[in-house]
């Protein structure tokens, strides 16, 4: 997922929530100078998940369906919605691509096991 700084644990849980429903959620997955944003960590420990990181560059080379050149200029990679979750998905395919929920951008991966 990608997100601005401030953003609140109910407002991430309910875009989540609006985009993925009941679906089980194996983890939260964004850019590394997100990940210790009180309100992701806070709707992480609210659905019983861990929060993983990745770096930009780490995020650069997977190829995604919509890039992003505003998130590029400002993060140094096009994507952080998809990438994160097909990282953190072990490279698995994306069930859910990038959609815009409360100013969040949140994508969903399948888990390659």
């Amino acid at each position: 997922m990608g997100t601005r700084t401030g953003v609140e644990a109910a407002v991430i849980v309910a875009a989540i929530r609006e985009v993925l429903g009941d679906s089980v959620i194996g983890c939260l997955a964004t850019v590394d100078r997100r990940a210790g944003e009180l309100g992701l960590v806070a709707a992480a420990r609210e659905l019983g998940v861990p929060v993983m990181s990745f770096a930009p560059g780490e995020l650069a080379r997977v190829e995604v369906p919509n890039p992003s050149a505003v998130t590029a200029q400002a993060l140094g990679t096009p994507s952080v919605a998809e990438a994160a979750a097909m990282l953190a998905a072990g490279g698995g395919e994306l069930a859910v691509p990038k959609r815009i929920n409360r100013g969040i951008a949140l994508a969903a991966a399948v888990i390659r096991r």
